[in-house]
């Protein structure tokens, strides 16, 4: 099954084997060693870098921004970080590590109201998705449908998982495949229940960062017969550019108990079903 990468310390990638000559001499090993010491760190500043891989401050404002374009990291005031902000989703191992109780009691809540054995289940390529794809062989036998690489890895050996994986143009920031070719494939499916999540909420509305998360999402809504969004309350002070659907657009809300009370009523005052869950 998926392994969460390991915590490590900012000066524990002293020992990153990238950092060394070939780093500086083959631009995509450098910027694989930032993207790592970024991500490990949390925030790095461009001096350090230029310092670690030996080259100049304007190479390094090239790597970054090549690797933000990726969406691998987010570019700050004198360095760039792997958290999210109110505009950035954070990198995926930082969102793996990022809200987990709060993700597992969600998925916990789903798991028992709305998974049962036989069905066809569809998970996107959310963090919260793979928290709840953990817990699915407690209801086996089922079928799995996602375009989500660890989620695969996650379901491979279990007994009684159907896997069906949605392929098309694979994507190493999201760790999935997205686009238009996985929104044709999923539409080839009818799963029972969808399972997603969302950048951010806004005025009653999903918001999704990367337009072709924003495709292959609403192909997953439309073919789905139900649609339950699992968003913690972290969702709730972000933005995002692309529209994914409004909530009362989606069958079920579930939501953690830290998000606030004013936001709770707002949504369902929109005409979602939210439901709150206690975490701990």
């Amino acid at each position: 099954m998926a392994v969460a990468p390991p915590t490590c310390q900012a000066g524990a990638v002293a020992t990153d084997p990238h950092a060394g000559d070939g780093a500086r001499r083959n631009p995509e090993l450098r910027r694989v060693a930032m993207r790592r010491q970024v991500s490990e760190a949390g925030f790095v500043r461009v001096s350090e870098l230029a310092a670690r891989y030996g080259v100049s401050i304007m190479t390094v404002h090239r790597d970054l921004d090549e690797l933000a374009r990726r969406g691998f990291l987010h570019k700050v005031r004198g360095g760039a970080t792997c958290a999210p902000t109110t505009t950035f989703h954070g990198d995926l191992d930082h969102r793996m590590r990022a809200q987990v109780e709060a993700k597992e009691a969600i998925a916990r809540e789903v798991l028992a109201s709305e998974v049962r054995p036989g069905q066809v289940v569809a998970l996107d390529d959310s963090t919260t998705s793979l928290m709840l794809a953990r817990l699915l062989p407690e209801r086996a036998p089922l079928t799995v449908v996602t375009h989500f690489l660890p989620v695969l890895r996650a379901l491979a050996a279990q007994p009684g998982i159907e896997l069906v994986g949605l392929g098309g143009r694979y994507d190493a920031a999201y760790d999935s495949f997205l686009g238009q070719a996985t929104a044709r494939a999923a539409s080839g499916h009818c799963p029972d229940v969808l399972f997603l999540s969302t950048t951010a909420v806004a005025r009653g509305v999903c918001r999704i960062q990367s337009r072709n998360t924003m495709v292959t999402r609403r192909a997953l809504i439309a073919s789905a017969a139900r649609s339950v969004a699992l968003i913690d309350h972290s969702k709730f002070d972000r933005l995002a550019p692309y529209r994914l659907a409004a909530v009362a657009e989606l069958d079920r809300v579930v939501v953690d108990a830290a998000t606030p009370e004013p936001t709770v009523r707002e949504l369902r005052a929109r005409g979602g079903l939210i439901d709150v869950v206690d975490v701990g």
